[in-house]
C-alpha cells in the first residue's frame, strides 16, 4: 500500500511567497500530474535516507567543501547520479520520480535531488539559474564555489562561468558585477518555474498540445501574470479546438504585453477565432 504524503493545492500556490513555496513537494506534484500514482512518500523518504547515510559518513567538523565533496561523491559516484547526455530532450529527465528511480536528469533536476539531500545535512546549497544550464552554489567564507550537477557536480571556475554566459549575452563575456548577479541564488518559485518551461518547450516541441496546455497552467498557478503562460496555454487551446479558451487566453497576454513581439501574430489568430463558434472547455 503506498504511503501518505499530502501535497500542496495547486490553487493555493500564488499566494505563496518566493521561497515559501515547499520545492521538493511541487516537484513531487508536477510528478503526479504524469503520474497520477506516484507515492510521494516514498520518493520523500528515499531522499532523507540518502541523507541519513551521509550523516553517518560526514564529520560535522570538516568545512563545507570537503563535506561538499563527500556528498557529491555519493550522489554522482556511488549512487550512479548522472546527466541524461544520451538523450537530453525525454521529459522523464524533468519529473523527480523518474530522475530518482533512473539516476538521470537534466542539471535542475539533478540540481533539485543535490539540494534536497544537502538542505537535511544543513549544507547551504542554493539554486543558479545560470543562462543555458542550471547549477548550485556554496556560499564559502571567502566567496562563492559554484558547482554543475549535470557533470557530477564538479566545481565551475570563473572564467569557465564567463565563457559559458557568452552565447546569451550577445557575444559579450560578464564583468565580475555582472557575474556576480548571474550567479545569485535562484528562489523555489523561479526553480521550479524554470522546470514547467522545460517540460511545456519539450512538449511544445513533440506537439503534445494537451500537455503544454497543462504545463502552462500550472506555471500560471505558480505565477499568475507570466504572460507566456497566457500565450501558450492559448495557443495550445487553439491547436486542441478550445475556441473560447483560446480567446480569453491570448486576450490575456495581450493585456499584459501589448507591445509583444509577436502581438500582431496574436491579434490574427484572435481574428480567426472570432469567427468560431465557441465550444464547452
Amino acid at each position: 500500500m503506498a504511503s501518505h504524503r499530502p501535497l500542496p493545492d495547486w490553487n493555493a500556490l500564488a499566494r505563496l511567497g518566493d521561497d515559501e513555496l515547499p520545492l521538493l513537494d511541487i516537484a513531487l506534484l508536477i510528478a503526479r500530474d504524469e503520474y497520477p500514482g506516484l507515492d510521494a512518500a516514498a520518493y520523500a523518504a528515499q531522499l532523507a535516507a540518502w541523507a541519513e547515510t551521509l550523516r553517518l559518513r560526514v564529520d560535522a567538523a570538516a568545512d563545507l567543501p570537503t563535506r561538499l565533496t563527500e556528498v557529491n561523491r555519493y550522489l554522482f559516484e556511488e549512487l550512479g547520479f548522472a546527466g541524461n547526455t544520451n538523450d537530453y530532450d525525454d521529459p522523464r529527465n524533468s519529473y523527480l520520480n523518474e530522475v530518482v528511480d533512473r539516476k538521470l536528469g537534466i542539471p535542475i533536476s539533478l540540481a533539485l535531488v543535490q539540494m534536497e539531500v544537502t538542505r537535511r545535512l544543513g549544507l547551504p546549497l542554493q539554486g543558479v539559474s545560470f543562462p543555458g544550464h542550471f547549477l548550485v552554489r556554496l556560499p564559502v567564507d571567502d566567496g562563492i564555489l559554484v558547482l554543475d550537477p549535470f557533470n557530477k557536480g564538479r566545481p565551475v571556475s570563473a572564467e569557465e562561468l564567463r565563457v559559458r554566459a557568452v552565447p546569451h549575452l550577445g557575444g559579450q563575456a560578464p564583468d565580475d558585477g555582472m557575474l556576480l548577479k548571474i550567479l545569485a541564488p535562484a528562489s523555489n518559485r523561479v526553480m521550479l518555474v524554470r522546470m514547467l518551461r522545460n517540460l511545456k518547450g519539450l512538449y511544445r516541441d513533440r506537439g503534445d498540445w494537451e500537455r503544454v496546455a497543462r504545463c502552462a497552467d500550472r506555471l500560471l498557478k505558480l505565477a499568475p501574470d507570466l504572460a507566456e503562460a497566457w500565450r501558450d496555454r492559448g495557443l495550445a487551446y487553439l491547436e486542441l479546438g478550445h475556441v473560447r479558451g483560446a480567446r480569453e487566453d491570448l486576450g490575456r497576454y495581450l493585456q499584459l504585453l501589448p507591445e509583444a513581439e509577436d502581438a500582431d501574430a496574436v491579434r490574427e489568430a484572435l481574428v480567426m477565432l472570432a469567427g468560431q463558434p465557441a465550444r464547452l472547455n
